[in-house]
């Protein structure tokens, strides 16, 4: 089936589920940095005998089938759960069938991907260097800016472009919390969905190669990023 290019609703329906999808990854990745960042360097740096099971709890995300995941989510931010119920009493917020929930779902399911990069880049430190940063008197705020972010930061950004491409790719648990509402909802995932259930097969096609090229670069950028990898290649 040709695509009529000059099409004005067609390029509304491309362009409104994109601007969705890139605003959602952006505050969903946004939000899954600072608290991946954060918790894998706790995690990093910490004998805590409970951190593998934080590890455990902090990666199921990633292993979750989606719809289930979304099912928790419902659960707890649903009118009957108590995050929900106080969201709703004290802010007025209703995450239900809405563009914050869809980044609540998308922010769950790419926290592991910006978590487990960024413990592994903390935990690569050679401790001796930041040793003796202690040793010449560097505050840890000092240590943290100016010796352990600095020589992390590749494999964070990795994860970082990781977790957006999950976020922006992210189907099963935002159907369930946020819906498939179109210029409020439909991110680009439900978007593709939905264009196939509606036999629009040409729609489909242009959401289909966007989501791909933008996907096929970021990953290219995170292959770059890896640390390892550019060792490897004496970079």
């Amino acid at each position: 089936m040709g695509v009529n290019w000059s099409d004005l609703s067609l390029w509304a329906d491309v362009l409104t589920p994109l601007w969705l999808s890139l605003k959602v990854a952006f505050w969903a990745t946004l939000i899954a940095s600072v608290l991946g960042v954060g918790l894998g360097l706790y995690l990093a740096k910490s004998r805590l005998w409970l951190r593998n099971v934080l590890d455990t709890l902090c990666t199921l995300p990633m292993v979750l089938p989606p719809t289930v995941l979304g099912y928790y989510l419902l659960v707890v931010f649903g009118s009957q759960g108590a995050m929900g119920r106080w969201l709703k009493d004290s802010f007025d917020i209703n995450l239900i069938f809405s563009l914050a929930g869809a980044t609540v779902a998308a922010t769950v399911v790419s926290f592991p991907l910006v978590f487990k990069p960024a413990r592994a880049a903390f935990e690569s430190i050679d401790p001796e260097l930041e040793q003796a940063a202690r040793v010449l008197g560097v505050r840890e705020w000092g240590i943290l800016l100016r010796v352990s972010l600095p020589l992390a930061w590749r494999g964070i950004m990795a994860g970082i472009m990781l977790g957006f491409v999950r976020a922006l790719g992210e189907f099963g648990a935002t159907l369930m919390i946020a819906g498939s509402i179109p210029g409020k909802t439909q991110t680009l995932s439900i978007a593709i969905y939905e264009a196939v259930q509606a036999g629009r097969d040409g729609v489909a096609n242009i959401l289909a190669l966007v989501i791909s090229v933008v996907c096929i670069g970021l990953l290219l950028l995170a292959t770059w990023l890896t640390p390892g990898r550019r060792r490897a290649r004496g970079e």
